[in-house]
Order: C-alpha cells, then structure tokens, then sequence
C-alpha cells in the first residue's frame, strides 16, 4: 500500500516538475499553511500548491495533529470563476497516508472547493470540502464532514 502511494505521489510531481506550460494562471506555486478540519481532529502543517497548466495543479500537505501526521497529495482541475477576478474553481483528489504510533491507514480524498489569489499581495487564500474514504484491513468508512483551509505565499 505505502509503495502504491508513493508511486502515485512521484509521478504526479515529476509530471508537475517537467510541466511548464503555465498559461494565465492567477499564480504559479503558493507555499504555506494547510489545515484540515471537521470530524475528528483537526491537523496543521506545511502545504504547497504548484500550477503545472492553467487547469492543472498539484497540492502536497504533510499535516500534524491527534497524535499522527498525514502525507496528502492532490492533482486538481482549475477553472476561473467569470466576473470574480482572482477566484478560481477546483475539483480533484488524491491520497492520504495517516502515520501513528504502531501504524497507518490509507484514505482516498476527493476534493471541491476555491481558490482565491489576492490582488496586489502574494497571497492566496483556499477553502475546501475534502471528505475521506478509508480503504484498509478492516473494510471501509466514508467521512463527509472534513474541510481544508489554505494560507499560501504565492510566486
């Protein structure tokens, strides 16, 4: 499962690494805070989010919080939002690899939410809504009550 993640996780970064057709995006890469919260308890970390197209992003956290840390990565569909300059659509997913003391659990993280990059200042502003689906052992759960919420330093 571990070797599943991170084959996905690399090639979604090297794709976004040798990728660089950027197009009328509102910024290229954003660095800062992530913060994942609803049910359960609420993990804060380091978040980047790097525009490989004008539709196309990658968004990799690694998050702390309720005694484990969560390595998540994102590939995200992008779409301007007419008459609200700076404000974009997006819709996408990825995996979510939860590490604790004795353990991990995979999760599948589906994702909708706003991006909003703020004139004049390199800074952006994100809110989503990130339900997760467990895949493990044990069967399955669906959680739909969990949100991101994202500080970023753009460039």
């Amino acid at each position: 499962m571990k070797k599943l993640l991170f084959t996905i996780f690399g090639c979604a970064a090297l794709f976004a690494l040798t990728t660089t057709d950027v197009k009328a995006q509102n910024y290229k890469t954003g660095v800062g805070l992530g913060i994942d919260f609803g049910d359960g308890a609420t993990l804060v970390g380091p978040s980047l989010r790097h525009h490989f197209s004008r539709h196309g992003a990658v968004q990799g956290e690694v998050l702390f919080g309720g005694n484990s840390t969560f390595i998540q990565a994102f590939l995200q569909y992008n779409t301007p939002i007419k008459g609200a300059e700076g404000l974009d659509f997006y819709a996408g997913g990825g995996p979510s690899l939860q590490l604790y003391d004795g353990g991990s659990s995979f999760y599948l993280v589906p994702m909708a939410g706003l991006d909003y990059k703020i004139k004049g200042a390199p800074l952006a502003i994100a809110l989503d809504w990130r339900p997760r689906i467990y895949l493990g052992d044990n069967g399955s759960d669906f959680s739909a009550g969990r949100f991101g919420l994202g500080f970023r330093y753009t460039f």
